[in-house]
């Protein structure tokens, strides 16, 4: 078969999807660049908020459209929510839940007797390249950076999120199993693997004997025994974390990248009880004392819910003041979103959808205020970067090309560079001059290196 893949979401969701590639790709399925030219398209689905249905909702429709005579299968937590609605768009021919995404090659093996693809077994690579099944374009892509998913599921129950419920209680991969595919991918050639989970920091708690873990021995294994360049931390919910966590950045501060990312949701401790958060702002503020300490260059970055129900003009105030204080990078600002089945979709208290617009203007204020700080302390200083697109040709600059990376601390950074030069998963150190709103703008510090020892 012919099949396109397509999703939409967290980081969670492109690992998943990468996995299923190469599932696809193994049982002699040839994955395409375009929905077009599939015999199956499967779309893997979102349902944080209100407007991630709505989104999910609109790519079927539109993915439909693109290939209007493909089978089409949806997944994901928009799926599991609305099993319903999603069998009833055009084109779909398999709901397949959350429960049971990771059969999704198997249940589709019934439809590759009548959609038989001749030319799959002339295009297929057998060279031991876990990405030879994606086309050209996201093999550039995979081997820039891996998404790697070693936990799935949550055992918190925060009383706004619908995800937690959706994807099930916390299940871990076995270390060795995440090792294995992690060095896979150094081999072919990927600069950056990207650790992801519903509850990252809750990994191999849940394993049993002698195979019971946690997120400090995998990172440690992943770095002792892979040759992966980079490796970095996805969503770590600020808590449950091992003592002398934060050490791990002394033992290898080339390669675990400077970044935190954790989700604060409110800086009132009155919101954070009402969310059924496991921390307090005093206990967050220890949290990342700690890191920055231990963590030079630190950049930190958050998600923030506004409008939460009961939350009042004194509670907002105290998180404005607080998310200033943390000094985040960036933050995924959400208003708050009554989901259908969350505690919080039946408190008292319910905001209009003014103030909540009003409140996260405000916040966004406030974010961009401090992103700026962040991104300015950087300014003068030598990052490395790596890099990742095709590059953009400039009309001012001609015999010159637009690359854009991110460092390892996670700034977005753009350098010009001679138009022959590929920058692409090229991992080079980058002097940083000036910054722009989000961009950092740097300079080349070994263009002459990078044209003869470019990693394809």
């Amino acid at each position: 078969m012919r099949v396109f893949l397509d999703q939409i979401g967290c980081r969670l969701n492109y690992s998943e999807m990468e996995t299923l590639a190469s599932q696809l790709r193994t049982a002699g399925h040839t994955v395409v660049a375009e929905p077009d030219q599939a015999q199956v398209i499967i779309f893997n689905s979102c349902a944080v908020t209100a407007g991630a249905e709505r989104d999910s909702r609109k790519r079927v429709a539109a993915l439909h459209r693109a290939g209007p005579a493909a089978r089409i299968a949806v997944t994901g937590c928009w799926a599991t929510l609305r099993p319903q609605q999603a069998s009833l768009l055009p084109g779909v021919d398999l709901v397949a839940d959350n429960r049971r995404k990771e059969m999704l090659a198997a249940l589709l093996e019934p439809w590759s007797a009548e959609l038989d693809d001749p030319d799959a077994l002339a295009r297929m690579q057998p060279d031991g390249n876990p990405f030879a099944h994606l086309p050209s374009a996201d093999v550039r892509a995979a081997r820039t950076r891996a998404f790697v998913k070693v936990q799935d599921g949550c055992n918190n129950r925060c009383t706004f999120c619908i995800v937690t419920a959706l994807r099930g209680e916390s299940r871990s991969r076995p270390l060795q199993e995440v090792v294995a595919e992690v060095q896979r991918a150094a081999e072919a050639g990927v600069m950056e693997a990207v650790l992801t989970g519903v509850h990252l920091g809750s990994y191999g708690r849940d394993l049993s004997g002698a195979a019971r873990s946690d997120l400090k021995d995998l990172v440690a294994a992943l770095l002792s025994d892979t040759d992966i360049p980079r490796l970095r931390l996805s969503s770590l919910e600020p808590w449950e974390l091992a003592d002398g966590f934060f050490n791990l950045w002394a033992h290898w501060p080339d390669r675990l990248c400077p970044h935190l990312h954790l989700p604060l949701q409110a800086g009132a401790d009155r919101q954070l009880r009402a969310m059924a958060r496991r921390c307090t702002t005093a206990s967050y503020r220890q949290l990342v004392h700690e890191a920055r300490a231990a963590i030079p260059d630190l950049i930190l970055t958050t998600d923030l819910i506004v409008g939460f129900p009961g939350e009042s003009d004194a509670d907002f105030a105290q998180g404005l003041a607080f998310v200033e204080e943390m000094r985040f990078a960036h933050a995924h600002l959400f208003p708050f979103s009554a989901r259908e089945g969350t505690a919080a979709a039946t408190f008292a208290g319910q905001l209009p959808a003014a103030i909540k617009r009003e409140r996260l203007q405000r916040m966004q204020q406030v974010v961009v205020k401090t992103g700026e700080h962040e991104r300015s302390r950087f300014v003068g200083s030598m990052r490395p970067v790596l890099f990742e697109g095709e590059g953009k040709p400039l009309a001012d600059q001609p015999g010159s090309r637009l690359w854009f990376g991110l460092t390892d601390n996670y700034l977005r950074v753009a350098v010009v560079a001679p138009e022959e030069l590929d920058l692409h998963n090229v991992l080079t150190p980058v002097h940083l001059h000036a910054v722009a709103g989000d961009i950092l703008h740097g300079e080349l510090l070994l263009a002459s290196t990078i044209a003869t020892a470019h990693q394809c």
